[in-house]
């Protein structure tokens, strides 16, 4: 089989994650559309992480989660761009603890107007839009520029602009980033109504991810769907 930029992202993310946590993801799947790359990582979770959440100690998990990740990005950025030959602004990621899936998500250095209009373009943006706006609203203040678009038919990427409230801005620049991350995780996604999502979108939402860029005002949703009756699932490791 012909090796596709996919296959040669997922085979390298593997290979780092199996070296760094002594065991990787049962599966990656990998969605490329510039200005975006999500690398999907299901059932993920490493032996001393399993003794992490079942002491119930999630925060611990994903502190340690957060400082490894921290040491991988610049060689996540390294096999996205040797692979895919794009140039790797940033690497975003988060992590379902309740399904044990994850993913990586990439800003690549280009603007989203090199994205087609078919991803651009999906059913029912104006309700995603509309409810976006209100869970953002709600946990700090409605973002001041919202697009979206569908990488594919399971992959729906938000990206949110100036949404900062002044206390949120004050612990950054005082250096609290992780501490204002791990909560501000566990609350947009509380606040997320996702039934509502899944009526409009007419397909179930399998994992909500959620990650900020801090120093430029700026967070991202990643909605995984699950996939439609008539599809088949595939996997690229």
């Amino acid at each position: 089989m012909e090796k596709t930029v996919e296959s040669g992202i997922s085979s390298a993310i593997g290979k780092l994650f199996r070296d760094n946590f002594g065991k990787g993801p049962e599966a990656i799947f990998v969605s490329i559309a510039k200005p975006y790359i999500t690398i999907y990582l299901r059932n993920f979770l490493a032996p001393m992480e399993k003794i992490l959440l079942k002491q119930e100690n999630e925060l611990k998990f994903q502190e340690t989660r957060d400082l490894l990740m921290k040491e991988l990005t610049p060689e996540i950025q390294s096999i996205i761009s040797s692979q895919a030959g794009v140039q790797v602004d940033k690497i975003y990621y988060d992590w379902s603890t309740e399904n044990r899936n994850g993913v990586l998500f990439a800003e690549l250095d280009s603007n989203l107007d090199e994205t087609t209009g078919d991803y651009l373009s999906y059913p029912a943006k104006k309700q995603v839009h509309a409810e976006i706006s209100r869970f953002t609203q709600k946990a700090q203040k409605s973002p001041k520029k919202l697009t979206s678009c569908m990488l594919n038919s399971r992959t729906l990427v938000s990206r949110r602009e100036d949404i900062f409230v002044l206390i949120e801005q004050e612990l950054i620049s005082s250096g609290f980033e992780n501490q204002l991350r791990l909560s501000k995780r566990k609350l947009e996604k509380s606040l997320i109504d996702k039934k509502f999502l899944e009526s409009v979108l007419h397909q179930e939402i399998q994992d909500v991810f959620v990650d900020w860029d801090f120093e430029n005002d700026t967070g991202f949703v990643i909605f995984i769907l699950k996939p439609k009756n008539n599809m088949v699932e595939m996997s690229r490791q």
